[in-house]
Parts: structure tokens; C-alpha cells; sequence
């Protein structure tokens, strides 16, 4: 305590970071923008940084998950409205999304160059400071893609889910200026097995495509039911009928209520902001789209989306935790330093910034695969369409693996930087924390990613061998990438009846030398020689203990300033 200081008084305590600017501190952030085309997005990209670093919106990212939403099943009367309720400031930060754009922004002008990395720069923004306003974002966006194909719903729809207005409103579709979608596959005896699914649906007259169907039976998790409307994966006509996936809305044509009822919610440990649920279906009204028996994969186009979703979901967490980390290091005191001085704290926080930075890069370079694959005019050479194939198949699965394992990890590594002021519910840190399993657990677990790597290996026959190649300019002046790649093609080579046990250490691998070659074209050479050092040639292996690395060679000052700016904290 200072001399003469009052005894209640708190000093060497500070608070949680807020009141900055969350792209004007992120050069990594800013070379990404720039590297794919997407400077003309800048100033939408400010605006909303500027909103999102204000003191009142971390609040209100508070607020809207201290007050979690609650459901209202009945009315006073005893009739079913399956109404969810939000506090206030779900619905300004949700609205704040919308309204900047972000949930259309891919595929409004699909011929302008680096549209889906302005849309994942706004997404991180997003997610640094509140992720569970994302989920029914993602899913909305998701489903573009899916609806586009279905001309009537497009016709009817397709404005709606273009619309930059927020409308919270439950009433039905017709009467809103925009929508949400959400999402039900899974059942409580299946889980992440979406063939073991018993939900059925009846045709009401012929059926087929674009046909009206009754569905009947249960969802074990129903992503944000206060949506507008769900896609849903159920089987047609029979317990053994092909599976089929429905759009299921909340309101029938007639204006009454679908037959979805809303038994709960799921009392969660993160993303308490937003709202999951079990319902059941009676003879709920759906519409089918895509083909009969298509249901799975139909269903798993609108995934492949939201797991990038989830890789960037996770890389903001990373980014968050490590500016939290960083800026409070930099301020507090102990044992005669601050704690950013201290040598082994110093390595802590390299280790952070190295995995944030690497996280980004894979984020962005996927946004730009899904660019080149969803592009109206080849702006891509044809000749690279096969590589930006494997890197949307093959890579968005292993991002999704690894980058969320290790948002779990060091989001809980950042609480530590903080001690017990860290691990108390209204601490910044300890959200990121609760936080962070959701991205590695929804749209598919660790080992369900893993399994989906194989499999588009075994099917996309060559794709390795392509990402290997667009990896050779690094490793061809790197020998520890070099290595690492000879290792990852005999690994690649096991048989496939041992492969399957071997998964996360190929996963793992794969995503560690993506990282080291995307760092080693892009990333000062300060930045790719200590993240190779740590993650390619450290003997402790990589995704070891936070902070278990050798700094010694490597340029912390440098690191530390590229991660946040002194002047900023």
C-alpha cells in the first residue's frame, strides 16, 4: 500500500479493457484486409469497430448474457406461443450486426473481390466482444446458399434474408422486413449420428421438392427457436424412409402457429445470450427442399458454412483473451514489475499472441476459398479452382478441430493472467472461457472434424498432394516446414484401418504447417520464425502448455507490439 494511503483504498487493480478500437489495434487484421482486395470495406469495417469497442456495448454484451433469455410457453390463457424473451441488449447487438451488413455481405455482389474477407473481419470484430448474437447470424447466412436453389422460397424470402433492417418482431414472415433462420438436426438418441434420426414427415399431396409435408416427432437441440424459421432433418413417409431436409417455419401461411412447441431451454455453460432448445414437432408444417434422400448432405452444405463460422468465432476469442491478457500485464505490478516484464509471463503472452495471429491467418485464407468458390465470375484461374476446392473441403474441418481446441485451452491459459480476479462470473475473461467449448462442440465435435479430414481425403482424391503443393514455396526455404510436411505424407500414408486412431495427430499436423506456411508468406519474418520455432521445432511438441517455449532468439518486444500497441493499452 503507498505510504499515507486510506485503508479502503484499491490500488494496482484495473479493469477490464474496453474503449478502443478493435481493427485500428489488429495490424494483422489490417494486412489480411488489404492482402484480399477489401480496403473499399474499411470504412463500414471502422464504423462498426468503433461501436464494438465502446465501454456501453462490452455492457451490453454483459447485460445480454447475465439476463439470459427465458421462455414463455403459454400464454395467460393456457394456449401454446413458444415465445422467447430477450433483455434489451441482445436485441441492440444483434441489430447492430444486421444492420452493418454482415449477415448478407458474401452474396450480395458475388463479383466483388474480397467480400468474404470484409464479411469475416466484421464477424471477429463481432465475436471479440459478444459471440452468442453470431449464432442465429451464422445460420441465416448459412442458409442463403441452400434457399437460392428453391425458387419459390427465394421469391418469397430472398429480400428478407438480404435485408440489413432488424426486425425482432414474431409475427409471421410475411409481415417482417427481415428474417432469421436456425437449424435442427440432432435428436437425443443420436447426437452427431443424424441417420439414427426418428422425426418424421408425411406429405400433404404429392410431396417432392418444394412440397408441403406434417412433421412429427422431437429435436434434442433446436438452434435459436426464436428464429423465423428452421431447416430441419427428418425422415419421409416411414421409421426407414430416406431422410429429407424441411424448411419448418414458425408461423403457417395462415397466420397461425406451427406445430413446433418449445419444451425448453437448455440451461448452458456458455453462450448464455443466446437460445437453445428441445421441441416437438406436431404435424408441424415444412416444406421440402432439395431432393428426397438428400437430406444429410443438404444439410451439411449449410454446416460446411457455419464450421467456418465457428473457426472465426474461435479465432476471436483468442484475439479477445489475448488483448485482456496483454493490456491488463501491461498495467499490473508484482513482485516489484509489471507483470508484461516479468520473463516467464513475457513467454506466456508470445505463446497467445503467436496462436491468435496463426488462427487468423488460417481464418482468413479459408474466407478466401469460400470467395473463390462461390464466385459469379472466375476471378480465380481455373486451374486453382482444385486447390481452393481442397482448402474449403479439407481445411475447413481441420481449422475447425484445432483453432477451437485451442481457443478452449488459452482462453482458460488468459484467465490465469488475471489470477482469482479472472475466475469471478463478471470478468470479461471468464465469458471467452465458458465461451469457447460451444465452437468446438457445435456443428460437429473434435473427433466428428477429424473423421470428415479423412473422408475428404479419401474422396477428393489428390487434395493433399494440392495443399502440399501450394505449401512447397514456404517449405522449400524452411527446412523445419519441410520436415514437418515429409512427416505429415508418411502419416498420410497409413493404412486406413490404423489411419482412424491416428486422426487428431494428422489433423493436428496438417493445420500446424497450413499456419507456418501462411505466416511465412504473409506475416513479418519475426512472426513466422517464432511461431515455427515454437510449434514445428519445440521439444516440448506442438499445442504444449501455454508458455512452455524458448523465447530465447525470438523478438518479444516486436511480437508483443504487433499483438496490441503499447500506446493503446
Amino acid at each position: 500500500m503507498p505510504p499515507n494511503a486510506p485503508p479502503d483504498e484499491v490500488f494496482n487493480q484495473f479493469p477490464d479493457w474496453t474503449d478502443y478500437h478493435p481493427l485500428a489495434t489488429d495490424a494483422a487484421l489490417k494486412e489480411s484486409l488489404a492482402r484480399a482486395g477489401a480496403q473499399w470495406a474499411e470504412p463500414m469495417l471502422n464504423a462498426h469497430a468503433q461501436q464494438l469497442g465502446h465501454a456501453q456495448t462490452f455492457e451490453l454484451a454483459e447485460l445480454a448474457n447475465r439476463h439470459a433469455p427465458e421462455l414463455d410457453g403459454f400464454d395467460t390463457r393456457g394456449r401454446r406461443i413458444n415465445s422467447v424473451r430477450f433483455h434489451p441488449a441482445w436485441h441492440a447487438l444483434l441489430g447492430m450486426y444486421r444492420e452493418r451488413g454482415l449477415v448478407s455481405l458474401p452474396f450480395e455482389d458475388t463479383t466483388r473481390q474480397g467480400r468474404w474477407t470484409a464479411w469475416a473481419a466484421g464477424f471477429y470484430l463481432h465475436g471479440q466482444i459478444e459471440q452468442g448474437t453470431l449464432c442465429p447470424a451464422t445460420m441465416t447466412q448459412a442458409c442463403i446458399p441452400l434457399l437460392r436453389r428453391e425458387p419459390a422460397l427465394w421469391g418469397a424470402l430472398g429480400g428478407k434474408l438480404l435485408s440489413h433492417e432488424y426486425d425482432a418482431r414474431d409475427v409471421p414472415m410475411t409481415e417482417k422486413k427481415s428474417i432469421w433462420i436456425g437449424m435442427g438436426m440432432t435428436e437425443r438418441q443420436g447426437g452427431s449420428d443424424v441417420r439414427a434420426n426418428t422425426t418424421l414427415a408425411s406429405a400433404v399431396g404429392v410431396g417432392g421438392r418444394g412440397g408441403e409435408y406434417r412433421l412429427n416427432g422431437h429435436k434434442w437441440f433446436y438452434s435459436a427457436p426464436m428464429s423465423d424459421a428452421h431447416l430441419v432433418v427428418a425422415r419421409l413417409q416411414a421409421p426407414d424412409g430416406p431422410l429429407g431436409c424441411f424448411f419448418v417455419p414458425r408461423w403457417r401461411d395462415d397466420g397461425s402457429r406451427n406445430g413446433v412447441n418449445v419444451l425448453r431451454l437448455k440451461d448452458k455453460v456458455g453462450n448464455r445470450s443466446n437460445s437453445s432448445s428441445e421441441v416437438e414437432f406436431s404435424h408441424a408444417s415444412g416444406i421440402l427442399i432439395g431432393e428426397e434422400g438428400r437430406g444429410i448432405p443438404t444439410i451439411i452444405e449449410m454446416a460446411t458454412y457455419t464450421r467456418l463460422n465457428c473457426v472465426l468465432g474461435s479465432a476471436a476469442i483468442l484475439r479477445s483473451a489475448l488483448v485482456q491478457a496483454l493490456a491488463y500485464a501491461r498495467r499490473r505490478s508484482a513482485f516489484g514489475k509489471r507483470l508484461a516484464e516479468q520473463p516467464l509471463m513475457r513467454s506466456v503472452l508470445v505463446d497467445l499472441a503467436l496462436e491468435s495471429e496463426a488462427a487468423l491467418a488460417l481464418s482468413m485464407r479459408l474466407a478466401q476459398a469460400y470467395e473463390a468458390d462461390t464466385a459469379e465470375t472466375v476471378d480465380t484461374d481455373a486451374a486453382d479452382a482444385p486447390l481452393e476446392r481442397a482448402w474449403k473441403r479439407v481445411m475447413t474441418p481441420a481449422a475447425k478441430f484445432w483453432v477451437c481446441k485451442r481457443g478452449v485451452e488459452l482462453s482458460g491459459e488468459a484467465m490465469e493472467v488475471f489470477g482469482g480476479n479472472g475466475y469471478v462470473n463478471d470478468s470479461i475473461v471468464a465469458r471467452l472461457f465458458r465461451e469457447a467449448p460451444v465452437n468446438s462442440i457445435w456443428e460437429g465435435s473434435g473427433n466428428v472434424m477429424c473423421l470428415d479430414v479423412l473422408r475428404a481425403l479419401s474422396r477428393e482424391r489428390g487434395a493433399l498432394e494440392l495443399l502440399a503443393a501450394d505449401f512447397a514455396d514456404a517449405a522449400s526455404g524452411e527446412p523445419r516446414i519441410a520436415r514437418a510436411l515429409h512427416a505429415l505424407r508418411a502419416l498420410s500414408a497409413t493404412a486406413p484401418d490404423q489411419l482412424e486412431a491416428l486422426a487428431r495427430v494428422l489433423v493436428q499436423q496438417l493445420v500446424l504447417i497450413a499456419q507456418a506456411c501462411l505466416l511465412k508468406r504473409h506475416a513479418p519474418a519475426f512472426v513466422a520464425d517464432a511461431f515455427i520455432a515454437s510449434r514445428l521445432a519445440s521439444p516440448t511438441g506442438p499445442g504444449g502448455v501455454a508458455g512452455a517455449i524458448d523465447i530465447r532468439g525470438m523478438d518479444v518486444d516486436a511480437l508483443l507490439e504487433r499483438a496490441l500497441p503499447p500506446s493503446a493499452s
